[in-house]
């Protein structure tokens, strides 16, 4: 809790030490109502032109123009991020009749002139308030260059690395991930942008993790497991939704009325508007449930998409289609509503227009790169030490730092897209030069050509400087192609020839301690049996390098934990903690039963773990009440210590099973975490509130049950806690 309210104080800190920024929330009461009635006014003065215009987005590059604009044919824009560019296409939209201002999107994903760890990196700290702080900061640089919508959170339950995009959410559980995305809203908004939650829905449950693919989700799994997170950040006030591109149990997200229309506004009372993802509406045509461009523009929009990402479909269709009566004007009118309304609430026809002078001073401040060192540093997680040979130990004198990725180029993790105030970035060797004695010589090989690590540089020279140091630090991962959309991957292995390197490494005889930067968790079980130390970022942005200095010298004690199970083999792939059991459970030497004949079932890292420089116990798991209603609650509270030598923060988790219920339910599911801070020694009582209504289940019609019967609780440091009570569950 004492964590919790420093991260509130510094939060507040640095809010009020910030230029006054525009808080995007949803109004109510009599303001609310007085928006719907601009609307109604702003829609008898449009034409239909100026209505599908509103449905309209498009993109700078090739192909825009901007005459769409003056004309009000274009209802949002994406992709400009350079003031000036922003403040033409502002400056176009006055010349057109009605002057309805341009919602301007970005993928601001993790950053926009600071960068701080990729989402499942900043998931990896299981600290809420502080990926809050990190979406702020980008919301905050994003909308002082004119941006005010941003393409995130993504919030797509993945239990399948082999996936690209895996890097931009939050991993496999569905709790973490609904309090990931939750933050993550409130952050951006905070800062000055609407949030686009997306992809809805079952993106991150495509077939053999390849982008794009068809997602086969039964109901109960969706409502349990990827909804979730969707609800949460809709809770939090996002204002708009992106539909995913993968079909869905055979009907493609840009044509899932189910989803977009009766779930999502209906049962959820959605109130914003729904866009495409980039060129999904003339994808419906591959899909195989449209003809051409025209019946997949009618099918998206009486589906439930309001605008048509870079597809161009809505614009040269859409209007057709409605004097031919295959669209009824009521549809086109509540999906230009929706757009409108986000607009009102954003506040957009009052705000005033970008200025490119002020932009610069607003961008990589102190306050945004002191919450993107945190956030790299509390990112980080230490998968392996053995013999603690981390830290650094004050014997060692000599470092060989290999790896080109040791030292940042201008890959897209690193840039600043509108060239605003980018500094320099502290290279690994130099962070540690800056942070070991002096007497310590710190030598650096790329031993790569560039960080993607695919074709050596001077390969011998690697293994000289590391055959004559008492340490090797090896930074190596994924980079450039290997990451995000349409970055796929059958082998999960270091790329290129990086593991050739490592096992040259590991061949002189010195100590090796793995650096990662990656996108998703990857296959280490090579790496695990012979290096030293492993260190897992998910690459750390801006202070990415300085975090890791200042965890590989000990003054920051690791706390990430992991937020996506890591395979043995890509053979165990789906991996994750929240599996149902089944009627033959693995037995050891027992062949018929749940096991594989050539690898254990477990993983290499389960969901949760994470070394500290510190030892952690729990003990004396206690519940208020032996018992609790249906509809009650009871407090559960666990003493925890630091055993180890050093202050440092733990992760503390609670899980639940359920063994005997209607359907079967997961061996453990997450239901409450927290962070705290103990110094070397202290004991400290941490209580959680466990809730009766959350702790139930979907069935296959999507109806929700809370059944009576025992809960199992489980409490410590991973999803393999073992300190255990229980509460019975009760009909009232």
């Amino acid at each position: 809790m004492a964590l919790r309210l420093v991260a509130a104080f510094l939060l507040l800190c640095l809010a009020t030490a910030a230029p006054a920024q525009q808080v995007v929330s949803w109004k109510t009461g009599r303001e609310a109502q007085g928006i719907e009635r601009r609307i109604d006014a702003l829609l008898r003065q449009m034409t239909l032109k100026e209505k599908v215009g509103q449905l309209h987005l498009s993109g700078r590059g090739e192909g825009f123009d901007i005459n769409q604009v003056r004309s009000g044919e274009m209802g949002a824009v994406m992709n400009f991020v350079v003031p000036a560019e922003v403040l033409a296409v502002q400056k176009a939209v006055r010349e057109s009749r009605l002057k309805i201002p341009l919602i301007i999107g970005l993928d601001a994903v993790h950053g926009f002139s600071t960068y701080f760890p990729f989402p499942l990196g900043q998931a990896s700290s299981w600290n809420p308030e502080l990926i809050e702080q990190a979406a702020y900061w980008s919301g905050r640089e994003a909308a002082a260059a004119g941006i005010n919508w941003t393409f995130a959170p993504m919030v797509d339950i993945t239990r399948d690395p082999r996936w690209g995009r895996t890097l931009e959410g939050a991993g496999e559980d569905a709790y973490l991930g609904a309090t990931v995305a939750a933050a993550r809203t409130r952050g951006y908004q905070r800062g000055g942008v609407a949030t686009t939650v997306k992809h809805f829905v079952g993106y991150g449950a495509v077939e053999a993790g390849r982008d794009y693919n068809t997602a086969w989700i039964p109901t109960s799994q969706l409502f349990d497991v990827h909804l979730p997170p969707f609800k949460a950040s809709l809770e939090a006030g996002s204002m708009t939704a992106m539909a995913a591109f993968n079909a869905l149990n055979g009907v493609p997200a840009t044509a899932h009325r189910g989803m977009l229309t009766d779930l999502l506004r209906g049962k959820w009372g959605f109130r914003g508007f729904v866009t495409s993802d980039f060129g999904s509406v003339t994808e419906l045509r591959l899909h195989g449930i449209a003809r051409d461009d025209a019946e997949a523009a009618r099918k998206a929009l009486l589906a439930g998409i309001d605008m048509d990402m870079m597809g161009d479909a809505y614009h040269k269709h859409l209007a057709d289609e409605v004097r031919a009566g295959r669209v009824p004007m009521k549809a086109l009118d509540e999906a230009v509503r929706r757009v409108l309304r986000v607009k009102f609430h954003l506040g957009l026809f009052d705000r005033p227009d970008v200025d490119p002078a002020a932009a610069p001073k607003l961008m990589q401040t102190e306050g945004a790169r002191e919450v993107a060192l945190q956030a790299a540093r509390e990112g980080a997680i230490l998968l392996k030490n053995a013999d603690d040979i981390l830290p650094i130990r004050d014997s060692v004198k000599s470092v060989a730092v290999i790896g080109a990725m040791a030292v940042p180029e201008d890959e897209r993790v690193w840039t600043d897209p509108a060239g605003l105030g980018r500094r320099v970035i502290t290279p690994l060797p130099d962070a540690l030069r800056e942070r070991l004695s002096q007497d310590v010589r710190v030598t650096f090989e790329p031993a790569f050509t560039k960080n993607c690590g695919t074709e050596f540089a001077d390969k011998q020279a690697a293994i000289r400087a590391a055959a004559e140091s008492d340490l090797i630090v090896a930074m190596l991962g994924e980079d450039c192609a290997f990451l995000g959309e349409a970055a796929s991957r059958t082998k999960l292995g270091l790329p290129g020839v990086q593991q050739e390197l490592l096992e040259a490494l590991v061949a002189t005889g010195k100590p090796v301690v793995l650096v990662l930067a990656t996108g998703r968790p990857l296959v280490l079980t090579w790496a695990s049996e012979h290096v030293a130390a492993i260190l897992q970022t998910f690459h750390g942005g801006t202070e990415g390098r300085a975090a890791i200095a200042d965890i590989l010298t000990g003054r920051y004690n690791p706390s990430g934990r992991v937020p996506m199970s890591f395979p043995r083999s890509v053979g165990q792939i789906p991996i994750y903690y929240g599996q149902l059991p089944t009627g033959r459970p693995e037995r050891p030497r027992e062949r018929y039963s749940s096991i594989y004949m050539d690898e254990l079932n477990e993983p290499l890292y389960p969901f949760g773990y994470g070394l500290s420089y510190s030892r952690f116990t729990y003990a004396d798991a206690r519940v208020s009440a032996a018992s609790m209603p249906l509809d009650g609650a009871v407090e559960v509270s666990v003493e925890v210590t630091n055993a180890g030598p050093r202050d440092g923060q733990e992760v503390v988790q609670l899980y639940i099973r359920q063994p005997v219920a209607s359907l079967s339910r997961p061996l453990r599911q997450l239901k409450g975490f927290t962070k705290v801070m103990l110094k070397a020694g202290e004991r400290k009582t941490v209580r959680f509130r466990l809730e009766a209504a959350r702790l139930g289940a979907h069935d296959d019609e999507g109806r929700y049950v809370v059944d009576p019967g025992e809960i199992e609780i489980y409490l410590g440091g991973s999803s393999r806690a073992a300190v255990k009570a229980q509460v019975r569950l009760e009909k009232s």
